[in-house]
């Protein structure tokens, strides 16, 4: 597998697995209803460095994305944010760990002190995921995300240092 750098062109590779992972409402706060206009800006925003992982072994196929950018700005720029997403259809091969590790890599090179999570899931499977690269959760926001089979559930907000 390739971690590169995304480039404009990639996004209409990137949208296929993007639209299907939002749309099922489970694991991310945004409109379930973003159409891809919104959904492009919103994931290859010009303060967003993205990230995608092709696959070698399949005609370089677009696997999974995600993107790294300050969570805030002024003194406390120096906390990253970043969001993943990995294709439903490649899970379970390892790509959603190979890329954090790279994403989390890259952020210290790039002078992040921590990166934090603002709204993961409580129900989303990738938080055993982020506790084992180092991440723990701060706190919960009981009953924010209404979760289309659990109902309502917490987002937690998970940081790790860098």
């Amino acid at each position: 597998m390739l971690i590169r750098e995304a480039t404009a062109q990639d996004w209409d590779r990137i949208w296929p697995f993007w639209s299907r992972i939002v749309s099922a409402g489970d694991t991310y706060a945004w409109d379930p209803d973003t159409d891809e206009p919104a959904a492009r800006a919103l994931w290859m925003a010009p303060s967003h460095r993205v990230f995608v992982v092709e696959d070698e072994d399949e005609d370089g196929t677009l696997v999974a994305s995600a993107y790294l950018r300050p969570n805030y700005g002024g003194p406390a720029a120096h906390i990253a944010n970043a969001g993943f997403m990995v294709d439903p259809e490649q899970t379970g091969r390892g790509i959603g760990r190979r890329l954090a590790e790279y994403v989390i890599d890259r952020a210290r090179r790039d002078g992040y002190a921590g990166m934090v999570f603002n709204a993961v899931v409580e129900t989303n499977p990738a938080t055993r995921l982020w506790e084992t690269l180092g991440f723990r959760v701060l706190g919960t926001v009981p009953g924010a995300f209404r979760h289309p089979e659990h109902g309502t559930v917490g987002l937690n907000i998970m940081f790790r240092e860098l």
